[in-house]
């Protein structure tokens, strides 16, 4: 749909150029990408909907949506039929308009998913391991991605679009919060498993920190109404999260922005510690292992734990006090609306959580700025893997959410 180039992540941009016909090309893809976003972000929309919403005149919409049904990306539903009038055709997403790849590296848990469209997986492989390496997660990754794609008909293969990689940054400083022996993850330091990838397969390959891409499955599978400014957790083994200011994820100078797990908290005896140490399932898993217990069954699947209540009710109290001033200052310092909590976790003990902070909010003083609303996370256990794969679906297909214009407020259907 457009010319790109690719920086050192591998993210696509818009090949540069001065010719003419180079610029009115770029501006038909913007405005695809544009029509695609409004209708992933709002559901199925007829074309004067679409031309209301963007200013766009009807003549060029219709030119748009045609090429974008043309080419599989849309399909049309069935029309609605108003008071006067001809009746309108709404067009929706189709499911198999465009597949993704996305690589999730855990410190405990690597997994590939297969997604398509509207990010519904269609396959997934995953590979269990006490620390990643990077011979061990490439060696996965080029298996997996055969295995969920030699199933697929060679005309599903070729809508295949691109693999994203969601990595914990600087994995090398994990050696000790591992309990590996000093300089067991250096490797990770030399190693861009991006570029040995991309060298490997057929198709562009794209890499974000694992936090900020479950952050991105977020905003565009959510079904949750956002807020344009919110900070966003994920609890992992580790913590980590995204920052959204006006509906656009804010990445920092090094792209570590919503690095939560270095953020110093009370630690609940007049001292501070790093987030880390207090909200993530590593905690969790060395109070069991200081037990007796084995943690390795968190790692297997996150529909149910069974988890004494002395065990998980500690363990709850301190994660909710932590993310609760985590909240708090995020939302003094950028007059956020709210904080969204997702993670690898049972629903149930993600509702327990989002309750001990609400109450952690209570006992805080926050006169003077806006108490963050929190909202559960809807992308789930998965939401890292699919955050991987909406790498490559938002470089290639959609705009940057912040930019889309408000919905229609009245679309004449009856």
């Amino acid at each position: 749909m457009q010319a790109t180039s690719k920086d050192d992540t591998g993210r696509e941009s818009p090949a540069p150029s001065g010719k003419i016909g180079a610029d009115h090309s770029a501006m038909r893809a913007h405005n695809e990408r544009l029509v695609l976003s409004l209708i992933r972000r709002h559901g199925a929309l007829a074309k004067s909907e679409i031309a209301r919403l963007t200013g766009l005149s009807a003549q060029t919409v219709s030119v748009i949506m045609r090429g974008l049904e043309a080419a599989g990306l849309l399909r049309r539903e069935e029309p609605v039929r108003g008071k006067v009038g001809q009746p309108t055709v709404p067009m929706s997403l189709e499911a198999e308009g465009a597949l993704f790849l996305g690589l999730k590296v855990g410190r405990r848990r690597t997994e590939m998913v297969l997604i398509d469209f509207l990010g519904n997986t269609r396959a997934a492989q995953m590979m269990r391991h006490d620390h990643p390496s990077p011979d061990g997660v490439l060696n996965f990754a080029r298996s997996a991605a055969m295995e969920l794609t030699r199933p697929l008909p060679e005309a599903l293969k070729s809508r295949i679009q691109g693999l994203g990689i969601g990595l914990p940054f600087q994995l090398w400083d994990w050696a000790e919060s591992l309990g590996l022996q000093p300089g067991a993850m250096d490797a990770w330091g030399t190693r861009d498993i991006r570029a040995e990838l991309a060298a490997d397969l057929p198709w562009p390959v794209l890499l974000e920190n694992d936090a900020s891409a479950a952050c991105n499955a977020e905003l565009i599978f959510g079904t949750n109404p956002l807020p344009r400014n919110f900070v966003y957790v994920f609890l992992g083994f580790f913590v980590g999260g995204g920052l959204v200011l006006s509906g656009s994820m804010f990445a920092g100078q090094s792209g570590n922005a919503g690095a939560l797990a270095s953020m110093p908290v009370p630690d609940g005896r007049g001292g501070t510690r790093q987030l880390v140490d207090l909200a993530s399932l590593s905690a969790l898993e060395q109070q069991l292992a200081a037990r007796g217990r084995d943690g390795g069954f968190l790692w297997e699947a996150a529909p149910d734990w069974q988890l004494e209540e002395e065990i998980i009710g500690p363990w709850l109290a301190k994660a909710a006090r932590a993310l609760a001033h985590v909240g708090a200052s995020a939302g003094a310092l950028c007059d956020l609306q709210a904080m969204v909590v997702d993670g690898w976790m049972p629903e149930s003990l993600r509702a327990r959580l989002i309750a001990g902070i609400e109450a952690e909010l209570d006992r805080l003083p926050l006169s003077g700025m806006t108490r963050p609303t929190l909202i559960a996370g809807t992308a789930g256990p998965q939401a890292r893997a699919l955050g991987a794969a909406s790498l490559p679906l938002s470089a290639k297909f959609l705009v940057e959410f912040g930019a889309l214009p408000d919905p229609p407020r009245d679309t004449g259907r009856s």
